[in-house]
C-alpha cells in the first residue's frame, strides 16, 4: 500500500482536499488523547486549512500513485500562537497531518524530511512545533524536543492542550 509517494507544494486548488484529510484523520488521530467533550467542540476548529499557509510556497503535499494527498504539513515564519522565542529566525511548523490510514508507512517522516529542509534554506535556524499529544513521539522522533504543555484558546472558552517543542534546524 506504500506504493511511489511525491512532495510538492500546495496550491489553492489543494484546499478541499487538505480540509477533508483533516476532518477524517484529526478525529481518529486523536481519539484516546483527549476527551470526547473537548474533540466534539474542537475538531470543526482545527479541521479547516488555512488558505494562505497553503498557497506561501511552505506548505506540502504528500501525493500517492493516484494522485491523492495522503499527508500534508509546512512552516511559515509567523506565529501563530503567543510570542516568539529562540534565538535566531524562527520558524513555526504548521497543520501537519498523515492520513490515518497511512501511519508507519514513512509519509510523515518523508514529510517533515522537506519542511526542516525548506526552512534551513530558507534561513530559518530554529522550529517551534505545538504537538498533539500523541505526536509527541514523531517529533520527537524526529529531532525535537519537548519545551513544555501550553493551552491553545481556540474560541472564547475552548483551550485546546498541546505540547510545545522545538530544534535547532
Amino acid at each position: 500500500m506504500t506504493g511511489v509517494l511525491t512532495i510538492r507544494q500546495t496550491r489553492g486548488a489543494d484546499l478541499a482536499e487538505i480540509d477533508a484529510l483533516f476532518q477524517r484523520s484529526y478525529p481518529a488521530l486523536l481519539q484516546g488523547h483527549y476527551p470526547p467533550s473537548l474533540m466534539v467542540m474542537a475538531i470543526p476548529l482545527i479541521s479547516r486549512a488555512n488558505p494562505a499557509l497553503v498557497a506561501s510556497g511552505h506548505y506540502f503535499a504528500v501525493v500517492d500513485d493516484w494522485g491523492r494527498i495522503v499527508g500534508a504539513g509546512g512552516w511559515s515564519r509567523a506565529v501563530p500562537w503567543g510570542e516568539a522565542r529562540g534565538v535566531g529566525p524562527v520558524g513555526h511548523i504548521r497543520y501537519v497531518v498523515t492520513d490515518h490510514r497511512r501511519t508507519r508507512q514513512g509519509v510523515g517522516r518523508r514529510l517533515m524530511t522537506h519542511i526542516i529542509a525548506d526552512a534551513r534554506g530558507a534561513g530559518i535556524r530554529q522550529l517551534d512545533c505545538l504537538s498533539t499529544r500523541m505526536a509527541v513521539p514523531f517529533y520527537a522522533a524526529c529531532g525535537f524536543e519537548e519545551v513544555g504543555p501550553v493551552m491553545i484558546a481556540l474560541r472564547e472558552a475552548i483551550e485546546f492542550p498541546a505540547i510545545l517543542m522545538r530544534r535547532e534546524v
